[in-house]
């Protein structure tokens, strides 16, 4: 096929939302895939037996998810979405920014710690995803960046503004402190799974990095101080310069 066939074929149509049954349906797979995992780990979740225990049939399952890779990444979304509202519930306490994300971290942290099989079968899922996987892997990304971006702060106080109305928008160093944040996090949860490192060494990471976003807002802080520093005095020079100029001219 030529490249201009390629660019003339039309856009695939986005998925229908699911229905009401169909939503139920996929719930009940998702308990079914994080119940399993719960018990045995990666090895432990079949798609034949999470198909029985689901009450559908193992054609309708690979349908929603065509692997189990598909189906573990997609268990992953579910547990953080719902970490996510219960976080929302009982939101950090800490002052400082960076020490209200390690704390929220490390309350997503101990929950995945009290289910550590399906932690881990959550975890090597990610890991073996492919590109076929991607769009379920970008889902989890975002879902992390939403928590660590939520405890944050209030968006008047953390937040650049996008003009009257508008909404709030992280600053591009938050955004890169956040990524750094979400590839340390995710590291310590594999090297505590792989039984490299202890709670405690996951805590001391984890508030190390969250010190990014510290610093980043004190950057910001510096960098506009230094703009609104440099502006007077360059306003300052011009009534210097022109009453020299006023006093050579009257010599």
């Amino acid at each position: 096929m030529t490249t201009e066939s390629k660019a003339a074929r039309p856009a695939l149509p986005a998925s229908p939302p699911l229905t009401e049954r169909q939503e139920a349906r996929r719930r009940r797979i998702l308990h079914t895939s994080a119940r399993l995992a719960s018990r045995g780990g990666f090895d432990a979740v079949q798609m034949r037996e999470v198909a029985e225990s689901s009450g559908v049939a193992l054609g309708t399952l690979y349908r929603y998810f065509p692997s189990k890779v598909h189906l573990l990444v997609a268990t992953m979304q579910d547990q953080l979405q719902h970490m996510h509202e219960t976080l929302r519930k009982r939101p950090p306490s800490e002052e400082d920014p960076g020490a209200r994300v390690a704390q929220t971290l490390m309350r997503a942290f101990r929950a995945l710690q009290r289910e550590p099989h399906l932690a881990d079968a959550m975890v090597r899922a990610l890991t073996f995803a492919d590109r076929s996987v991607s769009p379920e892997v970008d889902t989890v990304s975002r879902l992390t960046t939403a928590i660590i971006l939520d405890a944050m702060g209030p968006p008047a106080a953390h937040r650049r503004p996008q003009g009257p109305g508008g909404t709030a928008a992280p600053t591009p160093a938050q955004l890169s402190a956040v990524r750094v944040i979400e590839h340390t996090w995710h590291s310590a949860l594999i090297t505590w799974l792989s039984g490299r490192a202890s709670i405690a060494q996951v805590k001391i990471d984890i508030e190390t990095v969250c010190r990014l976003i510290d610093l980043t807002a004190a950057g910001a802080a510096d960098t506009a101080s230094e703009a609104t520093g440099k502006a007077p005095a360059a306003t300052e020079t011009a009534p210097k310069s022109a009453a020299a100029a006023s006093r050579g001219r009257k010599r």
